[in-house]
């Protein structure tokens, strides 16, 4: 009986994780805030130690470094480089579509580890 609570519990654990993980993609793609305040909701139900509590806080993390590193960046250059200059434009575009590509790509790994149930970086043994 307490092994299938125990499974019963670690599926809720994995799909949680994966809810979280599909949240924190979301906000990066086509649901931006509305994602990240469904992802804040999973990390509430979380408990530390918990693969749905590593993946919530992760997506937590990639999403409010992506906020920093792509607007904070962007107004930035855009302040420091003249708001009708078109090589501001040129430089602010090129940077955003690149970075938040990367973050898209972290955000995609981080959501197949976690169907799998596992951290980004796995520990192997020698």
């Amino acid at each position: 009986m307490m092994k299938s609570e125990t499974s019963k519990n670690q599926e809720q654990q994995l799909k949680n994780a994966s809810n979280a993980a599909l949240a924190s993609l979301l906000n990066l793609t086509i649901l931006p805030v509305i994602s990240f305040i469904a992802l804040l909701f999973i990390y509430k139900k979380t408990q530390p130690g918990n693969i749905d509590h590593y993946h919530a806080v992760l997506g937590i993390k990639i999403n409010l470094t992506a906020t920093i590193a792509l607007f904070l960046v962007s107004t930035l250059m855009i302040l420091l480089g003249g708001f009708h200059s078109p090589w501001t434009w040129v430089y602010v575009i090129t940077y955003f579509t690149i970075v938040h590509t990367i973050f898209i790509v972290f955000a995609i790994w981080a959501l197949v580890r976690s169907w799998s149930g596992d951290k980004l970086k796995s520990k192997h043994k020698k």
